[in-house]
């Protein structure tokens, strides 16, 4: 029981030393928010711009297929038996069949005077089938693949579409990960500088603790403390801020005519790991950084 409570009061002291740490150098205190919430407004804004890339990437993925053409000698039974075999294929999704009818169909429902084609015999188109891939970047091999069907005589595939989406992807995605390394060197950069000011203005205090046996974790906790609640502090107001951000960039984005083909993901679909991650680095951020600016006085 008497351990119990000794934990508890030694709990509010940190509690206590650490807030009363971050007014004694408010200005400093402030600057490590404004730099951890400006740090991670950046890395979510990448992060959300690199989710919201691969969505549109994967909402193209499902309209970019290829197209099969069968051996125009082989019956309608005969070519809709090849369905299996290609979706028996790697980095293929679904393979969907269209006859000679439902390809004369299409062709001539594109035309208003469908009157000029009567006589075109739906025997000149030949049976096909679109294929969907699962991924876009592996589309050449899939094309190869698919070629090697026996029945299918052609193959079309755009893989200049294909290469584009995946450079694009790979880029921003490549981008993003540098960013969001750097920002959290800087975060850390900035947390350990902070605390060091308030351990090297109580370097002698903390130097007497340990002559007198106070151990590691009772000098240290309280800048741990100190740390965490600027950390959490500046991850609350990042969320909000970029919670902000993303509904007005989208809305005006959504609002422009011109990029009307752009669909973004809604804010509330990305909310709760957004906030946590938010919540962990500005926890990590405090807590290490903490425990880098304290480490060289732990040594008397």
């Amino acid at each position: 029981m008497g351990t119990i409570i000794m934990k508890r009061i030694n709990t509010g002291y940190y509690i206590r030393e650490g807030v009363s740490s971050i007014f004694t150098h408010s200005l400093m205190s402030f600057g490590s928010v404004v730099i951890i919430t400006a740090c991670l407004i950046i890395m979510g804004c990448f992060s959300l711009l690199a989710i919201n890339v691969n969505a549109i990437i994967e909402d193209f993925e499902d309209e970019n297929v290829i197209l099969a053409y069968i051996d125009e000698n082989r019956s309608e039974d005969e070519a809709r038996a090849l369905k299996s075999q290609i979706e028996a294929l790697p980095n293929v999704t679904t393979a969907v069949f269209m006859s000679r009818a439902d390809a004369w169909k299409s062709f001539i429902g594109k035309y208003k005077d469908q009157s000029r084609f009567e006589n075109i015999d739906e025997s000149v188109f030949r049976h096909r089938f679109s294929i969907y891939v699962d991924d876009v970047g592996r589309m050449g091999q899939t094309q190869i693949d698919v070629t090697g069907v026996p029945g299918v005589i052609k193959v079309n595939a755009n893989l200049t579409i294909a290469n584009g989406f995946v450079t694009v992807r790979n880029i921003v995605s490549g981008v993003s990960i540098v960013m969001i390394a750097i920002l959290l060197i800087v975060s850390l950069f900035i947390m350990s500088n902070t605390i060091k000011l308030g351990t090297f203005d109580r370097r002698e205090e903390i130097a007497i603790m340990k002559m007198v046996g106070a151990t590691n974790g009772f000098i240290r906790w309280p800048f741990v403390f100190e740390g965490f609640i600027l950390g959490v502090v500046g991850s609350l107001i990042a969320f909000i801020a970029q919670w902000g951000i993303y509904a007005a960039v989208t809305g005006r984005l959504m609002g422009n005519i011109s990029v009307g083909f752009i669909t973004t993901i809604p804010f509330s679909h990305v909310a709760v790991p957004l906030f946590l991650a938010f919540v962990a680095i500005g926890f990590a951020v405090g807590v290490v950084g903490s425990g880098v600016a304290i480490r060289k006085y732990m040594k008397v």
